[in-house]
Formats: structure tokens, C-alpha cells, sequence
């Protein structure tokens, strides 16, 4: 089976507390003279405490198109990027020179020749290395990447292959939008980047052992397309995060995995770990209360939201590595990850510590 080599994290280093965060971006969205108090109490709401950001604060104001957004997004992809690789490879006890395959996610910025690409040169990845860039998949790009390294790895037991999320969601805040999706989208959205390196069964790693993938499971559901995404305009990307998340996360989410852990013969008390994507408060709360899990049974999780916010696909694999370093399962038993996204979608990958 794949096993999980390393998972190390990267976060800009422009750190500030939400209060901060939430008085420059009043001035960015709110017209002059506005009444803020929608704004404060959904910055509140978020239970975010501080954010990694990629700009000094004074910049966003002087942010000028998708065009200027997207050429910072680039540029600190790729410093963000070499240095979650760099630390996940060092933590494996692995080179550059020894990954197979790199695949990169994002969305909220676009490169052509991709991030993988500009990134090759710089660690010294072989020029042989097989580079998958995604985009599109938001949110649950953490697990769906892990899950689809699963899939490589299946085929090429020897070989080793790389996950790099990167996401500046800062970058796509829309200046002098006071629409309530947009006030949420700037109290709850940091960012930042992962890394996770990966093993096939065949290849050792010289780092500590992690967790082996054992299976995994993604459900598209229906009539869903417009829960989540992106509206793509003159000025960029513009959320779509409609109120109905909650909801499709109770409709959907207890049956799809009671099935998958039954088709294991598991059940939800076997599991040890749930290292969970920080969606937002509403949607942590309708997930526990859906799979009925026990008290800080997401602790971990809600402790990654109040450090640096929800950092989309990244912050299931900052989770993930929380809980390889904080709170490590027995071994031999279960863990499972689970995200949601754009589709609107899950993914789930059965662990084994």
C-alpha cells in the first residue's frame, strides 16, 4: 500500500491577528463611510484568530486586476512551493532527484508553463520527473491529491511522488465588493502551502514511518454545481460559497462514510483519527453532528482554523500533519481524511497508522 513518507507545511510570513485583517479589508470591500457591522460579526463568526497573509496589509488596497494578482501569485507560489517540497523531502529522508512524479494543485492562481514546471529547476527534480498540475478542485484537493497519489503509486509500487498545494486565497478578494459572500470569503480564507511526500510499497523512505493509505473514495453529488466555486470576471475569481454547504454536508456525508468504512468492516468508532478540512465553523459542526463523533474528536482541526484560517486545499494536509506530529493514532488502526469542494464534492482516504 502507499505510504504517507512526510507532511510538512509553508505559510507567508506576513502574520497578523483577524482584528487586524478585518480593519484593512472594512477598507478594501466597504465603501467609504459604510456600516461595518455585517463585516465584524462575520469575521467573528469565522472563529479565526489570526491569518498568514501574502502581502504586507497596505498592499491589498493597491491590488490592480486579476492581471497584477495573479503575477504575485506565481511568484510566491513557487518560493511557498520549494519550501514545503524541500522540508517534506528532508523529512522523508529523500532527495529531489528521487520523486517520480509531482503533482501541483491550486485555485486561486493559474500558470502556464505550471508551478510544477517552474519548480523543477529549482529543487532539481529530474527532467524525466511525470508532473500532474490540477486545478479546479478547491477545497478537497488535499485528499483527492492523496487519493490520486494512491492510484499512481498502485501502478509504480517502486516509485515516489510528491503533492504540492499552494493557496493565496487573499489574492482573490474583490476590492469594493460588500456582498455578504465576499465579507465571509475575507474572514475565513488564509494563506498558505503543503507538501506530502508518498511511497509505493516497493520504495522505503528514511524518515519516520507514516501512515499507509488503504483505500479511497470520492462522490460527486448532484445538482450541486453552483454550492461552490469560482465566478470568473474582469477582476478574477469571485466566490461562490453559497449557504447551502451545511446542509449538503448532513444530506450527504454520514451515509457515504458509513458505507465506505462498512465496505471495510469498520465503523465510525474504530476510527482513531479524523483529520478533517476546515471548511468553516457551520460546516465542522454539521460534520460532527452528522457522524455523531465524539467531543474533540476534530480538535485538531478547529485548532488549524483559529491559527491561520481555512487555506483550502492546503489546510486538510496542515491537519494531517498536525496529526502526525501532535497526536499520532495507536498503530495498526484507522484513520480517515475527509474534504469537501467545488462539484460540491467529498473525498475520503481510509489511513492506517
Amino acid at each position: 500500500m502507499t505510504r504517507i513518507a512526510a507532511v510538512r507545511g509553508a505559510l507567508p510570513p506576513n502574520r497578523h491577528p483577524q482584528a487586524e485583517i478585518t480593519d484593512t479589508f472594512a477598507r478594501v470591500c466597504l465603501p467609504p463611510g459604510a456600516d461595518r457591522r455585517l463585516l465584524d460579526r462575520l469575521h467573528t463568526s469565522a472563529r479565526v484568530g489570526h491569518r498568514n497573509l501574502v502581502l504586507p496589509l497596505d498592499q491589498y488596497a493597491k491590488l490592480d486586476g486579476f492581471g497584477m494578482a495573479n503575477e504575485i501569485f506565481i511568484e510566491a507560489a513557487v518560493d511557498l512551493g520549494a519550501e514545503a517540497v524541500g522540508a517534506a523531502l528532508d523529512a522523508a529522508g529523500l532527495t529531489p532527484a528521487d520523486v517520480d512524479m509531482i503533482m501541483f494543485t491550486s485555485v486561486t492562481g493559474i500558470a502556464a508553463p505550471s508551478v510544477d514546471a517552474r519548480l523543477a529547476g529549482r529543487l532539481g527534480l529530474r527532467p524525466d520527473v511525470k508532473r500532474v498540475p490540477v486545478f479546479g478542485l478547491g477545497c478537497v484537493a488535499g485528499a483527492a491529491g492523496i487519493a490520486r497519489l494512491h492510484d499512481y503509486l498502485r501502478g509504480w509500487p517502486g516509485h515516489v511522488a510528491v503533492l504540492l498545494s499552494v493557496e493565496l486565497c487573499s489574492l482573490t478578494l474583490q476590492p469594493g465588493d460588500a456582498s455578504p459572500v465576499n465579507l465571509v470569503a475575507s474572514g475565513l480564507f488564509g494563506d498558505g502551502a503543503a507538501a506530502v511526500v508518498a511511497c509505493g510499497a516497493d520504495r522505503a523512505a528514511g524518515g519516520a514511518p507514516g501512515p499507509t493509505v488503504v483505500a479511497t473514495r470520492g462522490h460527486l453529488y448532484p445538482d450541486s454545481e453552483g454550492v461552490m466555486g469560482w465566478d470568473v470576471s474582469d477582476t478574477g475569481f469571485r466566490v461562490v460559497l453559497d449557504t447551502s454547504v451545511p446542509e449538503v454536508v448532513r444530506t450527504y456525508l454520514a451515509d457515504d462514510v458509513n458505507g465506505f468504512l462498512a465496505d471495510h468492516g469498520l465503523t465510525t468508532q474504530d476510527v482513531t483519527a479524523w483529520v478533517c478540512h476546515p471548511g468553516g465553523p457551520k460546516v465542522l459542526q454539521a460534520v460532527a453532528e452528522t457522524l455523531d463523533l465524539p467531543d474533540g474528536a476534530l480538535e485538531l482541526t478547529w485548532r488549524s482554523l483559529e491559527d491561520v484560517g481555512n487555506l483550502s486545499s492546503a489546510s486538510v494536509l496542515h491537519v494531517l500533519r498536525d496529526t502526525l506530529a501532535l497526536r499520532p493514532p495507536p498503530p495498526g488502526t484507522p484513520g480517515l481524511l475527509i474534504a469537501m469542494g467545488p462539484g460540491f464534492c467529498s473525498e475520503l482516504v481510509l489511513l492506517r497508522w
